[in-house]
């Protein structure tokens, strides 16, 4: 019979050695022959053992746990950052813990806290599109606890970010349109205040003024990150009779929103409007017509954030904080 929660001290009492010397085993410490290490390990699988990293932590007075809070893990885009984050922290024997926000800001808010409580050796955090106050972030600085803010941010708090070049991948994006033909486009952004709305209207202004397009404040329009704010603005659209002949919308959710209510009214994509998302997640290949996108690389993002921030937890020498931009790349498909 498989033991349940098996210790040092059942894996000694099984083989019928001293449990230092199981400890060191399990621990690939010296002064343990290789064919006691192999036993110690192999009887230690059979019995389910799972080491006690909280209580060896606190011997220790150190923590290999990594904390991970995001807005919602329900889109590729965040799920596709974790498994960048946990392939760097699981190699570099760390263990991550992960929270959503939901996009609240008031639970942002307690998950800091948890983390806190939970001792973990640094956090990476995505933000809420609601957070405009660094507050509860400010709390980790004070405490001396690494932040990396990956792909949304906050100004104000000295911490270390990655980023995706926003601007230039916008731009890359309108600067196509405008090639294909369109002229009459809008930008469909999330809340105003957002650092990645920020930047990707940057970037949509930047190729209207390369191409000598006017800019036409009733074609940006501003609501949330999900799918709600792409139907609702076609149909604003639609019901004031300004339907533009191509849009850009901040995120893939928005895109997909926007699909919906087009498709509806019968509106041919990309004959009588083109349509061009920001992210490239999986339902991009999987619509008709499949959804021009712009790349954004989430698993590297993970990646980078993960090794910046061990890099900062394992520094024994002063740590200069930096923002590391990963580059874009437009994808083209059938919607434009």
């Amino acid at each position: 019979m498989i033991n349940k929660n098996a210790t040092v001290k059942d894996i000694a009492k099984k083989l019928g050695i001293h449990q230092s010397t199981v400890s060191r085993a399990l621990r690939n410490l010296p002064g343990i022959s290789p064919k006691t290490r192999k036993l110690v390990l192999d009887t230690a699988k059979k019995m389910n053992y799972i080491p006690n990293l909280f209580a060896r932590n606190l011997k220790n007075n150190v923590s290999k746990t990594i904390g991970i809070i995001i807005p919602e893990i329900r889109h590729d885009f965040f799920s596709n950052a974790i498994s960048g984050i946990e392939h760097i922290a699981y190699n570099r024997g760390y263990v991550p813990l992960l929270l959503q926000s939901n996009e609240s800001v008031e639970r942002e808010s307690l998950n800091i806290d948890a983390m806190i409580s939970n001792r973990v050796a640094g956090i990476i955090v995505s933000i809420t599109q609601n957070t405009t106050n660094g507050d509860h972030f400010q709390k980790l600085i004070d405490l001396n606890i690494p932040l990396v803010f990956f792909d949304r941010i906050i100004d104000g708090i000295q911490s270390n970010k990655v980023i995706s070049d926003d601007k230039s991948g916008a731009k890359a994006a309108v600067d196509y349109l405008i090639k294909k033909g369109y002229k009459k486009i809008a930008f469909l952004s999330g809340p105003e205040e957002l650092n990645i709305c920020k930047n990707r209207l940057e970037g949509y202004l930047a190729a209207l003024k390369n191409n000598n397009i006017a800019y036409d404040k009733n074609l940006v329009t501003y609501g949330s990150l999900h799918e709600d704010n792409g139907y609702d603005t076609i149909s604003k659209f639609l019901d004031e009779e300004n339907l533009p002949d191509a849009i850009f919308t901040v995120n893939d959710p928005v895109a997909i929103g926007a699909f919906k209510k087009l498709k509806e009214v019968g509106l041919k994509i990309p004959d009588q409007i083109g349509v061009i998302g920001f992210s490239n997640n999986l339902v991009t290949t999987l619509i008709e017509p499949t959804l021009t996108t712009v790349e954004q690389y989430p698993g590297e993002m993970g990646k980078r954030a993960a090794q910046i921030l061990l890099e900062q937890i394992e520094s024994k020498e002063e740590y200069f904080l930096r923002t590391e931009v990963i580059h874009s790349k437009l994808i083209v498909r059938n919607s434009t």
